[in-house]
């Protein structure tokens, strides 16, 4: 997989996103920065929609960022090939990927210090996925 990550945010993980991107551009990665660009109020169904399709576009990860992280996962979800998962601790972005081949992490930037997040963001971005059983139920959930 390419090192390369599509991040976006709205305005309540504005801030999350860029210490996030910081941190990553640090570890080496190449950071697609979808956006906003502001504190200013805007939809999160549009950044969910440009890393969805970013992600589908070049197979790389993704990562989003809303004040929950509930309805940037959701608007992200709609997109066939998407497996988006709101993770609120490492043990829950390892099995989004082992289990689920989780493409997209989604974060809470209202709910999230920055050191969790990063925590979690790097065991998401190291962490394989572990086919087998569960490929059958990801391929149950993409051809639904």
């Amino acid at each position: 997989m390419d090192k390369i990550i599509h991040i976006g945010s709205d305005h309540g993980g504005f801030d999350l996103k860029g210490k996030l991107s910081a941190a990553l551009t640090v570890k080496g990665y190449t950071v697609n920065d979808l956006g906003t660009f502001s504190e200013d109020s805007v939809d999160y169904p549009v950044f969910g929609k440009k890393v969805a399709e970013a992600v589908l576009k070049d197979g790389s990860f993704g990562i989003i960022i809303c004040g929950t992280g509930i309805g940037i996962s959701i608007a992200a979800n709609r997109f066939k090939g998407i497996r988006a998962a709101l993770c609120h601790c490492s043990e829950y972005a390892k099995l989004a990927r082992e289990h689920n081949d989780a493409n997209i992490l989604a974060l809470g930037g209202r709910f999230m210090d920055f050191k969790t997040a990063e925590e979690i963001t790097d065991v998401f971005l190291k962490t394989e996925f572990l086919g087998g059983r569960h490929k059958r139920r990801v391929d149950l959930l993409d051809n639904i």
